[in-house]
């Protein structure tokens, strides 16, 4: 989904915010030597450099040692729009035929996972992208390269494997429309649009999805995936000479295709009435939801929409809060956009709990959003907004992965550059341009909510059209880019070489300084609260005086604490957050205060009650939320009031209500300190400075109560099957379980965590999605999951999954089936390989992200250990052999103790049963 509602270049970075914003490093210069043949240079911005083959391929080269990782991206022009009718959903679902192997290439998800690689593909309205992030080397980038060249134009796209796909993508479709707020959208598009493509959602309809024919796919394959309709991004740590060259001879040696791309002219016309709209379906939640035409993402006007959205929306900021959530109206606001190449639209909306209500909201919603042009923006609204922009764009850009995938986005605008502008753009914009534009757009009949009615001077919008690409560039100017940063070694012998340990009063401190792009810096604390005995009985109290802390202190109001954390750059919570080398030590204080001086105001605290009460009595009816409550209630060992026990819903819903705001002040005073703590700090900054003040803010705070680890104990538990209704819900949800006597320091833990990378935790080519995504196309997504005690035996053994209520049963033989095999005939030596390499490879780009870094640190420090188990431990992984393998998951898997919870719509299940539900493929 793109997401209108913030600048050009934001709004490409929001849309890869899934990626981390951790990465720093130094970018290094363009390829020096000679271009190769028929290759040409074109346009650099900010260390990105664009290059052009002779077959129309854009290449863009981002080098950079952030850190010890690349990223190649693949971004092919053509998205939801291009399908024509009867055809909707099919750029999806090539999507994924394009996993399913290409010439050279049969086995494409099998030699992700034995590489370790990071992958997805995503599919939106203007394009389609592929991007793999992989451990630096140049054996993994000329695999990656010469991959994505074979599938551009090699790949099967077969009839045999668009069968066994169709259930995954009909299953993805379903858990699509268990979720109310995306089939509200998706109602929102086809309502508000009468002839553009942008009407239809991109996973598409569910007919088109069952019945497209394998000659259409492979057109549309042959049409769009061209060299001159993609452009190929690499950005990380590589050569950038060689990696040119390497693009050259492997994506050049591709014919420039001779075909002509289809051409689109429909436009829009303007909506000459408001329009209503209703879904009903079972829940526990009400939606209200206004809808507005916008202009398309190249035009000024959507920079500007983007302010508008965030004054309305911002959360605690923004007016629909104030207005709505904060009367106790609401219990949730939001504003966001839907648009791209061509106009789309802009939606606002409110959560309501069942049975209050809506009317109200509905036209106090409208009156706020439609009243906005005569209440222009104030000063600290502009700036708020502004600075919440800049912040984000400037933490984009110190992370050449989060780049790299955002650029997806403005490709599919028409030039990548067009990130860049989007950031120039907010320093310009002014009150009186918001106004200007909500004035245009948020009108009434320009709206979809309402009912139509005749009107004899009807107030339409008319969307301009989006200017020439190269009218926006025209005057851009591009600068240099002075973000600097040192290639760090994630090795655990650099890693304890570079790191500072000492306690400071009693925090235990790990300092790891280092350079960073955009003087990044990363903070770990962990905390430690009460025991078993003195947590006993408390409810919601604890988890509620958590959630209470951010809401005021005795200095700030909810709004100046959102406000202070934007002034300092502070990304994150109280105790995992990142900010920079010039604002850390004001950070540490500002984290302090608030930890210490916590406000409570009352107001606040029966708005964070009704937003709790809101949440939970929506997962009610939600499979996955109802299938593991069951489970975890099945596995319960401890007595109603103690923290491990298992709530049910009832229970949660009885605590929150019961909860007083005078508990959470005691709960503050008795069980809130620093003493003990430890604390990780990695990133640009000055240890010998920050040192002291660590101590002198967290050193000596230490709470009344007692403090000692809780620890679990284990169980054998008996075996449960059982499966539970969840009505009008598309799609179900599996678990199992069963217990581990199991500590992360037993011989057999390595084997076991190998084991269960083959077996359900390695992606798409584990045993267990291979069988049930791959071959027998029953599930979206699972997989298996190992725990282990730390500091005590309580392990267990996992396995989830998504899959229509139809075929929850079959998901259920064939998890056994694999669990049998397993046990029966082994893994084998090449798995065994694969997931060494896989593991290894995983748990060493962890180890670049600084956020993890720090959080590795702390909670080794709490066990009284360092980066050096972590490294006994890689050994002791890579020293497993086969038959420790086998032996280890044969000695610690019975399937007969395995208990199983299924939850989905029983209607569903029945009739499916009855009409002989979805053969395999």
């Amino acid at each position: 989904m793109n997401l209108t509602s913030t600048p050009r270049g934001l709004r490409a970075h929001l849309i890869a915010g899934a990626c981390a914003l951790l990465a720093t490093g130094a970018v290094l210069a363009a390829p020096a030597k000679p271009l190769p043949k028929g290759v040409t240079l074109g346009a650099s911005v900010e260390g990105i450099t664009e290059y052009r083959l002779a077959n129309g391929l854009k290449v863009l080269l981002f080098p950079d040692t952030s850190r010890p990782t690349v990223t190649v991206n693949v971004t092919y022009l053509v998205g939801s729009r291009h399908e024509n009718y009867g055809e909707t959903g099919m750029a999806h679902l090539l999507e994924h035929l394009l996993f399913k192997g290409s010439r050279k290439n049969p086995d494409i998800t099998r030699q992700f996972a034995d590489r370790g690689m990071d992958f997805n593909g995503t599919t939106s309205l203007d394009r389609t992208n592929y991007y793999e992030v992989f451990q630096a080397s140049p054996a993994n980038l000329d695999w990656a390269l010469q991959m994505e060249a074979d599938r551009m134009t090699g790949s099967f796209i077969a009839k045999k494997d668009l069968d066994s796909e169709m259930t995954v993508v009909r299953n993805e479709f379903e858990s699509g429309e268990n979720s109310p707020s995306g089939v509200l959208v998706k109602r929102m598009q086809s309502v508000a649009y009468d002839w553009h493509s942008y009407g239809r959602s991109t996973i598409g309809n569910r007919s088109d999805i069952e019945n497209v024919k394998i000659g259409n796919l492979q057109a549309f394959y042959r049409t769009y995936y061209q060299p001159d309709n993609a452009v190929l991004l690499v950005a990380g740590k590589f050569d950038a000479d060689a990696t040119l060259a390497k693009i050259s001879r492997l994506f050049g040696a591709i014919p420039k295709p001779k075909r002509t791309l289809p051409e689109f002219w429909t436009v829009e016309p303007p909506q000459d009435g408001e329009r209503s709209f209703a879904v009903r379906r079972q829940g526990d939640v009400q939606i209200v939801m206004l809808g507005y035409k916008v202009p398309s993402s190249l035009h000024d006007d959507s920079d500007v929409m983007a302010f508008a959205s965030a004054i309305l929306g911002d959360v605690p900021t923004g007016r629909l809060h104030k207005q709505l959530v904060e009367t106790g109206k609401a219990s949730q606001v939001f504003s966001f956009g839907e648009t791209g190449y061509a106009p789309g639209l802009q939606y606002v909306g409110a959560v309501v709990k069942k049975g209050e209500p809506l009317e109200p909201v509905r036209a106090a919603l409208t009156e706020t959003v439609e009243s906005f042009a005569g209440k222009p923006p104030t000063k600290e609204e502009m700036a708020r907004i502004r600075r919440m922009y800049e912040n984000d764009m400037e933490r984009s850009l110190n992370d050449p992965q989060r780049v790299g995938v955002a650029l997806s986005e403005t490709i599919a605008l028409g030039d990548w550059r067009l990130f860049f502008t989007g950031r120039e753009r907010i320093k310009t914009i002014t009150p009186e341009e918001v106004a200007a534009v909500a004035k245009r757009y948020f009108r009434r009949d320009n709206r979809v909510t309402g009912t139509f009615l005749p009107e004899d001077a009807p107030q339409r919008a008319v969307i301009p059209p989006a200017p020439s690409v190269e009218s926006i560039l025209k005057q851009f100017k591009p600068q240099a880019s002075t973000l600097v940063a040192e290639d760090f070694e994630p090795t655990q012998e650099n890693i304890l070489k570079r790191t500072q340990l000492l306690t400071q009063g009693g925090v235990k401190l790990a300092l790891l300084p280092k350079k960073n792009r955009g003087e990044a810096v990363t903070v770990n604390l962990r905390q430690h609260m009460g025991d078993e005995k003195n947590l006993f009985g408390k409810g919601a109290v604890p988890e509620l005086t958590a959630a209470m802390l951010m809401r005021g202190t005795s200095r700030f109001t909810r709004e100046q604490l959102a406000d202070e954390f934007d002034r300092l750059k502070i990304a994150g919570g109280l105790t995992h957050f990142q900010t920079t080398r010039e604002h850390l030590a004001e950070a540490l204080r500002l984290v302090a205060h608030v930890l210490k001086e916590p406000s409570f105001p009352a107001p606040e605290f029966e708005q964070l009650r009704r937003q709790s009460l809101v949440a939970l009595e929506a997962s009610r009816a939600e499979p996955q939320a109802v299938a593991a409550r069951a489970l975890a209630r099945h596995f319960n060992l401890y007595p109603k009031g103690d923290v491990r026990h298992a709530n049910s819903f009832d229970d949660d819903l009885a605590e929150l209500n019961a909860a007083r705001l005078d508990e959470l002040r005691l709960h503050h005073r008795e069980f809130y300190g620093t003493v003990p703590a430890e604390m990780a700090i990695v990133g640009d900054f000055d240890a010998a400075a920050i040192a002291p003040l660590v101590g002198e803010l967290f050193g000596a705070w230490k709470a009344p109560a007692n403090v000692a680890p809780i620890l679990r104990r284990h169980a054998e538990i008996a075996p449960l099957k059982t499966t539970l209704d969840t009505p009008d819900k598309e799609n179900g949800f599996y678990t199992a379980r069963l217990n581990l006597d199991l500590n992360i320091d037993d011989p057999d833990y390595p084997a076991l965590m190998l084991a269960n990378y083959i077996f359900g935790e390695g992606g798409l080519r584990s045993r267990l999605m291979d069988r049930i995504r791959q071959k027998d196309g029953l599930s979206y997504g699972g997989g298996s999951q190992l725990e282990a005690g730390d500091l005590d035996r309580a392990g267990a053994f996992g396995i989830s999954a998504i899959a229509a209520p139809q075929n929850l049963q079959r998901l259920d033989g064939a998890v056994r089936a694999e669990l049998a095999r397993a046990l029966k005939d082994g893994f084998t030596a090449v798995e065994l390989a694969g997931a060494k390499s896989g593991l290894m490879q995983q748990r060493q780009q962890t180890r670049a992200d600084d956020g993890a870094l720090a959080a590795g640190w702390t909670s080794y420090l709490y066990r009284n250990r360092t980066y050096e188990w972590s490294r006994q431990f890689e050994a002791k992984l890579m020293a497993v052999t086969l038959a420790q393998l086998n032996a280890a998951f044969r000695k610690a898997i019975d399937p007969s103790t395995l208990s199983v919870v299924m939850a989905g719509d029983q209607d569903k299940a029945r009739a499916g049963a009855a009409a002989g539900a979805r053969p395999a493929p």
